[in-house]
């Protein structure tokens, strides 16, 4: 059952450089506690990112994520604080009608050929940090970001996984100083949750070569969409 969760989470990341932790995290928490799961697929996905990156390193846009570097940073000892204050329901709610929004969007491919002003970085990178360090599902606030800034696909997947190594790497500092990723059994689900997850990538890269840039747009608000209707049943139950 989790073999099978990872294999669709990173496929579904293969394709569109981001998502891995919208499916993994909720599904695996079913059986799993929240406070594995999380920094378990913050191991994976920062490898997958590593894997990503590297291999696409030459496409990547910095002058697009210099922007969200310091929200970014802000957002996660944000939510690392209130991770331990504030209950989750409001917030997953919140989080669930925002990507919701742009989830029909994406769908219904209303993108102009103008992008929209960095100034849109700051509230981006502060909510994509926070909900990164809360749930480990931070990615879809940067997404709907890029997704107005970057319209090349290749670049758009090769920009999203610099950006979330770098993230990666913060969170992996926090989760350290809380011992959460120093629980025993994370090491070992790790190692093997590493072929299934390379898997995943090959098949997934393998079905972006043949998209659009439409059908791209769409398949993000797909992803959107589900991720959204997840938060949202979370939230209310």
């Amino acid at each position: 059952m989790a073999g099978g969760i990872l294999l669709l989470a990173y496929f579904i990341r293969g394709v569109s450089g981001f998502g891995s932790g919208l499916v993994a995290v909720p599904l695996l928490a079913l059986s799993l506690p929240l406070q594995f799961v999380v920094p378990f697929i913050l191991l994976t996905d920062f490898t997958a990112s590593l894997v990503l990156g590297g291999s696409n390193r030459k496409l990547v846009n910095w002058d697009e994520i210099k922007p969200l570097a310091p929200g970014s940073i802000v957002g996660i000892l944000l939510g690392a604080t209130l991770l331990l204050q504030l209950p989750r329901e409001p917030l997953l709610l919140t989080l669930g009608l925002f990507v919701l929004a742009f989830a029909v969007r994406s769908l219904l491919y209303l993108h102009g050929s103008k992008p929209i002003s960095r100034w849109w970085a700051l509230p981006a990178s502060l909510t994509g940090g926070t909900v990164g360090a809360l749930f480990g599902t931070g990615g879809p606030p940067y997404v709907i970001y890029f997704s107005h800034r970057i319209h090349d696909k290749g670049v758009f997947r090769a920009t999203t996984s610099a950006l979330f190594i770098m993230e990666g790497c913060l969170r992996g500092v926090v989760f350290l100083g809380t011992g959460l990723l120093l629980q025993s059994g994370i090491l070992m689900a790790y190692l093997g949750a590493l072929p299934i997850m390379a898997l995943g990538l090959w098949l997934g890269s393998r079905v972006h070569v043949g998209l659009s840039s439409a059908q791209m747009a769409r398949t993000i608000g797909i992803l959107l969409l589900l991720s959204s209707l997840s938060l949202l049943w979370k939230a209310w139950h």
